[in-house]
């Protein structure tokens, strides 16, 4: 019984989680504002009834959860309006971003595709069926060295 239960809790943790996260552009240089950082990393899911509401567990309200991660979960939807203003009166690049719960998850898997298919990084370890061996056997693990790829 836990061997399905903990494949079916990762599972839905990584279609819940990495869709909010890793649907942005990655920054080029440093962010010396938290908030705006926020707004333009960040994603929110829109559910479209209870039963998504819930499944998504305030995982949908991504960017309340990164300002006020403090803040009960229950509270998101009444702070929704709220960060949508100040994003419009503060000319946040982007402003306050969210997608339906199915585009979300669309756009999350065109993202895998074109980072499983793109030319690999030069300096890269290799690691197409090797995995972390294939970064400690090529120096660039810890347990070889560190991560400049110099053996002790």
């Amino acid at each position: 019984v836990w061997i399905p239960a903990t494949f079916m809790s990762g599972l839905m943790s990584a279609l819940i989680v990495t869709p909010t996260h890793q649907n942005e552009e990655y920054f080029e240089e440093y962010q010396s504002d938290f908030v705006t950082a926020q707004f333009e990393s960040t994603r929110n899911a829109v559910t479209t009834n209870p039963f998504s509401e819930w499944l998504w567990g305030g995982m949908q309200y991504q960017l309340e959860h990164h300002l006020f991660p403090t803040m009960p979960r229950s509270k998101y939807p009444a702070l929704r309006p709220i960060l949508m203003k100040f994003a419009e009166e503060n000319n946040i690049p982007g402003g306050y971003r969210e997608s339906g719960e199915f585009e979300i998850l669309i756009e999350n898997w065109k993202l895998y595709k074109r980072v499983a298919e793109a030319d690999a990084v030069p300096g890269a370890p290799y690691s197409r069926g090797h995995g972390q061996l294939a970064a400690i056997n090529l120096g660039f693990g810890p347990a070889a060295g560190g991560l400049t790829g110099v053996s002790k």
